[in-house]
């Protein structure tokens, strides 16, 4: 069974599905070193039985994060090379009721703090480091007007709503955003140094552009070549190389040309569920109106998440150019923010995990065929639930992590128990 097959046995296999779900309520824990790790079952399912599926628990405890901080939207996510763990935090999500101790006079004694926009934690959950903030991106604001007439000018490059996160072989971190004006990929150090940026904030060109982005959604970064998945105003994969970050390619759908018109009124999260497109187009030879995320897979290939149109499309890369492999359905007939948000693999390259924001679960693909074979987690607010689903990566033990936004607001690991025959 392909996953493009997925529509029709999604609708005859809810029965399937559901008699196949086995949720806990069951909780182990134990002790190593000093610490308490509390894990705890995942809701899951099995689609095929033809194949071992990847098992999952989530640690409840997992991160200590600092007693005076609370997350905002946890926006990105990525994994460096020593497995330590990165996300893109959104303080500006948190209202005065969750940051009390930063009013002035503070009108709470306990808690909380704002969180930097960017956080490093260690596998176990240690918080490493954290920062971010205009003051670290060249250029500088002013706002004219008040209140809801306030107009920004200036050029400062910090995105407003910052969105995605990637972290490469140097331990240089990339990130753009999906804010009014948020039109650029920013490149810093660990240590939250500015390096460069593509396009500019507040310039935006349409999907033709070989300078200029619009609301990039996520970046990937091999040491030579900068993907964009761009993103949330432009509906296109756009290719920077070198030093310099000059323009290479961009393509579509099924890696045509971009021909689809730019949104031609600022992004704000109400389109990102609004089902007035007359619903996901799964077939579609056009991007829809988000393109989510664009990850490099084994084998140089190249994944795109065309979130609107629940689906993923795949690539393999090459100096020659971009060949169009597969399309890949998921959860099709799904409306609201719809299905596929972002993708991970497991440390071996044999299975793929889909982030399916509307659904609040991870779905389980055999990379060699995208079948769908399991999935895991369902919409809550429990250890091991998802409220819009947004972001995941995986660590070389195989343990998955996986971000929340809206009021989802939190980053949850799930360690690898082994496949299951």
């Amino acid at each position: 069974m392909r996953l493009k097959l997925l529509g029709a046995t999604a609708c005859a296999g809810v029965a399937l599905f559901a008699a196949s779900v086995f949720s806990a309520q069951r909780v182990e824990a134990h002790e190593e070193d000093t610490a308490q790790a509390t894990l705890v079952e995942v809701t899951s399912g099995r689609i095929s039985f033809d194949h071992p599926v990847p098992t999952f628990k989530v640690d409840a405890a997992w991160p200590l994060l600092p007693e005076n901080l609370i997350l905002g939207q946890v926006s990105g996510l990525a994994i460096d090379k020593d497995d330590n763990v990165w996300i893109a935090n959104r303080p500006n999500a948190l209202g005065f009721s969750d940051t009390g101790r930063d009013a002035d006079p503070p009108i709470t004694k306990a808690c909380c703090n704002a969180p930097p926009h960017i956080i490093q934690f260690s596998a176990e959950g240690d918080y490493l480091r954290g920062w971010g903030g205009s003051e670290l991106a060249p250029g500088e604001s002013t706002l004219e007007g008040s209140g809801r007439r306030a107009v920004e000018t200036g050029d400062e490059q910090w995105p407003r709503n910052i969105h995605g996160l990637f972290v490469d072989e140097d331990m240089t971190l990339w990130f753009g955003g999906n804010g009014p004006g948020d039109h650029a990929i920013l490149n810093f150090t660990a240590d939250g140094e500015y390096i460069r940026q593509i396009g500019k904030r507040q310039v935006t060109d349409g999907n033709y552009s070989k300078e200029y982005l619009g609301n990039p959604a996520d970046a990937s970064y091999d040491g030579k070549t900068v993907l964009v998945a761009d993103g949330y105003t432009n509906r296109r994969i756009v290719e920077f190389y070198g030093e310099n970050l000059e323009y290479r390619r961009l393509w579509g759908a099924y890696g045509a040309n971009a021909e689809d018109a730019a949104r031609d009124i600022v992004f704000d999260p109400s389109q990102a569920s609004s089902n007035s497109d007359g619903g996901a187009q799964p077939e579609s030879r056009s991007f829809g109106d988000i393109v989510h995320c664009v990850v490099r897979g084994p084998e140089s290939t190249v994944y795109v998440c065309d979130r609107r149109n629940n689906r993923l499309q795949v690539f393999r890369e090459s100096e020659e150019g971009v060949e169009f492999l597969q399309n890949v359905p998921i959860a099709p007939e799904t409306g609201g923010t719809r299905t596929v948000t972002d993708v991970g693999f497991s440390p071996d390259g044999a299975y793929v995990y889909v982030a399916d924001m509307m659904n609040g679960r991870i779905w389980i693909l055999l990379r060699e065929t995208h079948e769908a074979i399991g999935w895991m987690g369902k919409n809550g607010r429990y250890a091991g639930q998802f409220i819009w689903l947004h972001s995941l990566d995986v660590d070389s033990q195989g343990n998955v992590y996986a971000s929340e936004v809206n009021t989802g607001r939190r980053v949850q690991k799930f360690v690898f128990q082994g496949l299951e025959d």
